[in-house]
C-alpha cells in the first residue's frame, strides 16, 4: 500500500521534458537578470529626474518569454541595490518594473509592448523622487516617461523588431 509521502514525492517528479522546459526558463530569466543589472550598473544616465535608462530596452521582452517577468524584476533589484537611491527605490522602482514586465507580457501587439514601462515608470519613479528628494511630482514624471520613450521606444522597439524577425527565439537553448 503506498503511503501519502510516497505519492506526493510520485507527483512532484519531473519528466525530462518538463526539468529542460524549467532549466530553460530559469536560464533565460537569470541571463536577462544580469544583463538588466550589468547595463543599468556600468552605463550611468539611468537614475534621477532625468535619465534614460538604456537596460529599460529589455523591457520588450516578456513579449516573446514569461521567463522575462522575473528576470527583469531580480536585474532591477540589483540595479537598484547598487545604484539606486535608497529603499524606497530598491522596493518601490523593481516593483514598477515587475508590474511594467506583467503588462507587457499581456500587449496583443508590438507597438504597444514598450507602452507599460513608459507609464508605470513615470508613474512610479516620479512618486520615489516625490518621497526622496521632494521633486515636483508632475514635472518628474514628464522627465521620467520621456527617457524612458527614448529607452524603451528608440532602444527596445528596434529590439523588439529584430528578435521577431528571428522568429521571437531570444536563446537558442
Amino acid at each position: 500500500m503506498e503511503t501519502k509521502d510516497q505519492s506526493s514525492k510520485e507527483s512532484r517528479k519531473q519528466s525530462p521534458k518538463e526539468l529542460k522546459k524549467y532549466i530553460k526558463y530559469m536560464v533565460e530569466a537569470s541571463v536577462i537578470a544580469a544583463m538588466y543589472a550589468m547595463l543599468t550598473i556600468f552605463i550611468p544616465g539611468g537614475s534621477g529626474q532625468i535619465q534614460v535608462r538604456v537596460a529599460e530596452a529589455l523591457t520588450v521582452l516578456p513579449y516573446f518569454t514569461p521567463a522575462a517577468i522575473p528576470g527583469l524584476f531580480i536585474g532591477c533589484l540589483t540595479a537598484n541595490i547598487v545604484v539606486g537611491n535608497g529603499l524606497y527605490d530598491v522596493v518601490l522602482g523593481s516593483l514598477a518594473s515587475l508590474i511594467a514586465a506583467f503588462l507587457t507580457r499581456k500587449m496583443p501587439s508590438g507597438v504597444l509592448a514598450p507602452l507599460p514601462p513608459v507609464i508605470v515608470n513615470a508613474v512610479i519613479v516620479a512618486f520615489i523622487l516625490k518621497l526622496t528628494l521632494n521633486l515636483p511630482f508632475l514635472v518628474s514624471a514628464g522627465f521620467v516617461a520621456l527617457g524612458e520613450l527614448v529607452a524603451c521606444y528608440g532602444l527596445g522597439y528596434p529590439l523588439l523588431l529584430f528578435l521577431k524577425k528571428q522568429g521571437g527565439k531570444l536563446f537558442k537553448i
